[in-house]
C-alpha cells in the first residue's frame, strides 16, 4: 500500500509538471489542443492526488503502523473519528491534503473559468500547474507521508488538545480557505499574462473568492470555539501567531471583495486589485510557512522541520513573479476613471480598504518584529495583545462604522444635505442607544460603548435599506412584507446577502465588546463542601468524581450552580490524562444561558491530591452572540454566492462577445 501512495504522488508531480511546462508554451504559442492537453493534465493530477489521500486514509483507519505517519499521529485507543482526523494532524498529511484541495479546485476552476476569455484561462493553467509543483514536490522528496518503518505494538496517539470534535472541521475549513485564494491570483495572473486586464477575471473568479473567503472565516470561527472549549485559559482568540497568519489573508480577502465592486461598477482600481490578491495568497503562503517552520512556538505551529525553508523560498518567488509581472503591465492596469468626490460610496470603500489593509500590516508587523528582532539583535521579543487590542480598536471602529455609511451613500457624490437627510434616523438610533447604554451602566468601558453605539448605527442603516427595498417591492406589486423581503433577496443576492454579512459582523463586534469589556473573573480554592460567588452565580464544590474514560482517566469536580438563589444544575469542569499520549488536558464546564448570550464558564485549574481543587470562573456576557454570528455569517454568504440568471446574463451579455464566440 505504501508504494501504492508513493506512486500516485510521483504521478501527481509529473501531471503537475507537464501542466505547467506544456500549458506555458501552449499559452505562449496560441496551441490550443496542447492547452486542452494541459488543463486535462490538472484534471488526472486530482485523480492521482486522490488515490494518495485515499491510501492513507485506508492506513489511518487500519491502524496500520507499518506507516510510520500512522505511528507518529494516531493509537489503538484513538476513536476512528479521531484517527480519520490525524489525516491533516501531522506535517506530511496535511501537505497532502493541501495538494488534493489544490488540484481539485485547479480542475475545476478551469473548466468553469471560460468567462475569463480562452487567453486568460490558457495561461492560469500553468499559473496552477506551478504551485502544483512545489507542493507536489513537497510531498515526494521532503516530507512524504508513505514513509514506513518497522512496525510497532501501538502508536504514539494524538496531542490531547486535538481529540477534539472542533477538530474534524476547523482544519479542512481552513485549508478550503487557504487554498481557495491560489485561484483569484492565478486568474489575476493569467490576465496580466495574457494583457486581459479588463473586469472578466473578476467575474470569473469572483464566487470562488467568496467560498475561500467564507471558509476562512467560518474555519477561524470554529477555532475560536475550540480554543474557548479546549485550551481552558477563558478566551478564544490569544493573537497568537498561526491565529493571526489565519486573519490577515481574510483581511486582505475582505478589502479585495469590496474594491471589487467598484472596478465593476466604475472601472477604478484595477492595480489595487491584482495587488490585494497577490498580498491575500503571500499571506496564506506565509501562514503555512510559520506553522510549518518551527520559528514560532504556538499550540497550532508543527515542530522544527526543514521544510520551512523551501516555503520560504517559493513566497519568494511567487513573490517576484507577482510583482514583476503587474510592474510590466502598469500601463494596461490605468484607469480612466478617477475619484469623484470624498463623499461617495466608492470614496468609503476605499476607505474601508485602507484601514482593512492598515490593520492586516500591523498584525504582520507584530508577528513579524519578535522574529526580527531575534535575527538582528539576538533578543527574543514578545508582542502581546496590548499590541493588538490597541490597533483593533484604532482601525476596527472606524471600519465598524463605514459598514453604516457606505451603504446608504450614492455613487460619484452625495451632497452634504443629501447624507444629512439619508442618516437621520441611524443617527438618532445610535444617540438613542448609547445613552440608554449609559444610563444602565455600560460607560465602565468606553471601547465598548463606543462600539454598541456604532453597532447600533449600522444595525440601523441595514434596516433602512431593507425597509426602502421592500418598500419600492410593494408598490411593484408584492403582496406581503415577507414576499417583498424575499423578492429584494432574489433580485440583488449579492447585495443584501453583503447586508447579512454585515450585520454578522456586528453581532461578532457585540459579542467580542461584551465578553472582554464587561465579564466578570473570580478565582478561588475550594475544599470538598465549599462555595464561592462569581457575579450573581454561587457554586458549590461537592465532590471530585473519577472515571476511565475511552482513551483517559477523566477526573471531574461537581459544581451545584445557583444565580440569586435559583439552583441552576450541574457543572464538572476537570482534567483528562491520556495514557497512550501520557498527556493532560482541560476539560472545562460551560453553561450557557442561549436568552442573555451569557456563559458561566468554569475552569478547574489545578487538581490536588487530597481533592482540593484551584477553580477559575468567568462571566461572559453576550459572548453567544459570536458564535451565533458565525451562522448568520454562512447565511450572508450563501445568499451572495446564490446564482443570479438576471445577473448572469447581464454579465455573459457584456463579457461574452469580447471573450469567447457567441451563440447560436
Amino acid at each position: 500500500m505504501p508504494e501504492l501512495g508513493r506512486a500516485a504522488l510521483v504521478l501527481a508531480l509529473g501531471l503537475t509538471l507537464y501542466a505547467a511546462v506544456a500549458g506555458g508554451y501552449a499559452a505562449f504559442a496560441r496551441r490550443r489542443r496542447l492547452a486542452t492537453s494541459a488543463a486535462n493534465a490538472l484534471l488526472a493530477a486530482f485523480g492521482a492526488t486522490a488515490v494518495a489521500s485515499a491510501v492513507l486514509l485506508a492506513a489511518l483507519v487500519r491502524r496500520d503502523f507499518t506507516f510510520a505517519y500512522v505511528a507518529d499521529h494516531t493509537s489503538r485507543e484513538l476513536p476512528l473519528g479521531y484517527a480519520i482526523s490525524a489525516f491533516w494532524g501531522g506535517q506530511e498529511g496535511s501537505l497532502l491534503l493541501w495538494l488534493l484541495v489544490l488540484t481539485g479546485y485547479s480542475a475545476a476552476a478551469v473548466a468553469r473559468g471560460r468567462r475569463a476569455g480562452r487567453d486568460v484561462v490558457a495561461w492560469v493553467v500553468p499559473v496552477l500547474g506551478g504551485v502544483g509543483v512545489f507542493f507536489a514536490l513537497l510531498v515526494v522528496a521532503v516530507a512524504s507521508p508513505f514513509a514506513t518503518r518497522a512496525p510497532v505494538a501501538d502508536g504514539a496517539g494524538m496531542t490531547p488538545s486535538l481529540q477534539n470534535p472542533y477538530m474534524l472541521a476547523h482544519p479542512p475549513l481552513l485549508y478550503l480557505g487557504y487554498v481557495g485564494l491560489t485561484i483569484p491570483w492565478a486568474f489575476a495572473m493569467g490576465a496580466l499574462l495574457s494583457r486581459r486586464t479588463d473586469e472578466r477575471w473578476l467575474v470569473a473568479t469572483r464566487r470562488w473568492t467568496l467560498a475561500a473567503w467564507t471558509f476562512l472565516g467560518v474555519g477561524q470561527l470554529l477555532g475560536a470555539h475550540w480554543a474557548y472549549e479546549e485550551v481552558g485559559w477563558g478566551g478564544y482568540f490569544a493573537w497568537d501567531p498561526v491565529e493571526n497568519a489565519a486573519l490577515m489573508p481574510w483581511l486582505a480577502a475582505t478589502a479585495f471583495l469590496h474594491s471589487v465592486m467598484i472596478q465593476e461598477k466604475r472601472g477604478m482600481l484595477k492595480v489595487w486589485n491584482v495587488l490585494l490578491v497577490i498580498g491575500a495568497f503571500l499571506l496564506s503562503l506565509f501562514g503555512t510557512f510559520l506553522t510549518r517552520s518551527g520559528i514560532v512556538s504556538s499550540i497550532h505551529a508543527f515542530t522544527q522541520s526543514s521544510i520551512g525553508a523551501w516555503f520560504l523560498a517559493f513566497i519568494v518567488l511567487v513573490t517576484a513573479f507577482s510583482l514583476v509581472l503587474v510592474f510590466r503591465r502598469l500601463p494596461l492596469l490605468r484607469s480612466r476613471t478617477r475619484l469623484e468626490s470624498l463623499v461617495s460610496r466608492e470614496a468609503s470603500f476605499l476607505y474601508n480598504n485602507l484601514l482593512l489593509v492598515a490593520l492586516c500590516l500591523t498584525i504582520l508587523w507584530g508577528v513579524l518584529f519578535p522574529l526580527v528582532s531575534e535575527a538582528v539583535r539576538g533578543e527574543a521579543v514578545t508582542v502581546g495583545p496590548p499590541y493588538y487590542e490597541f490597533f483593533l480598536r484604532s482601525f476596527g471602529l472606524p471600519l465598524l462604522l463605514l459598514m453604516g455609511i457606505g451603504p446608504l451613500i450614492a455613487w460619484r457624490r452625495a451632497s452634504l444635505r443629501s447624507v444629512g437627510r439619508t442618516f437621520l434616523w441611524p443617527f438618532a438610533v445610535a444617540l438613542v442607544a448609547g445613552g440608554a447604554l449609559l444610563a444602565a451602566g455600560a460607560g465602565s468601558s468606553i471601547p465598548g460603548l463606543v462600539a454598541y453605539t456604532f453597532s447600533a448605527f449600522v444595525l440601523a442603516s441595514i434596516g433602512l435599506e431593507f425597509v426602502r427595498g421592500a418598500r419600492a417591492r410593494r408598490a411593484l406589486g408584492a403582496r406581503s412584507w415577507p414576499a417583498a423581503l424575499a423578492a429584494l433577496l432574489t433580485a440583488n443576492r449579492r447585495r443584501y446577502g453583503g447586508y447579512v454579512v454585515h450585520v454578522a459582523v456586528v453581532m461578532l463586534a457585540i459579542g467580542i465588546a461584551g465578553s472582554s469589556a464587561y465579564q466578570t473573573i473570580a478565582e478561588r480554592k475550594l475544599e470538598p463542601g465549599e462555595a464561592m460567588r462569581a457575579g450573581s452565580y454561587t457554586l458549590a464544590y461537592r465532590a471530585l468524581d473519577v472515571r476511565d474514560g475511552a482513551n483517559a482517566v477523566e477526573r471531574r469536580a461537581v459544581l451545584d450552580v445557583r444565580r440569586d438563589g435559583e439552583a441552576l444544575g450541574t457543572l464538572r469542569p476537570g482534567k483528562n490524562e491520556y495514557r497512550a499520549e501520557e498527556a493532560r488536558s482541560n476539560e472545562v464546564a460551560i453553561r450557557s444561558d442561549l436568552l442573555t448570550g451569557e456563559d458561566l464558564f468554569v475552569v478547574a485549574d489545578q487538581i490536588e491530591r487530597d481533592g482540593a481543587v484551584y477553580f477559575k470562573v468567568f462571566v461572559k456576557p453576550l459572548v453567544n452572540l459570536i458564535w451565533l454570528a458565525g451562522a448568520v455569517f454562512v447565511l450572508g454568504s450563501l445568499i451572495a454566492f446564490w446564482p443570479d440568471a438576471r445577473a448572469e446574463r447581464r454579465l455573459a451579455a457584456r463579457y461574452e462577445p469580447q471573450g469567447a464566440p457567441a451563440r447560436a
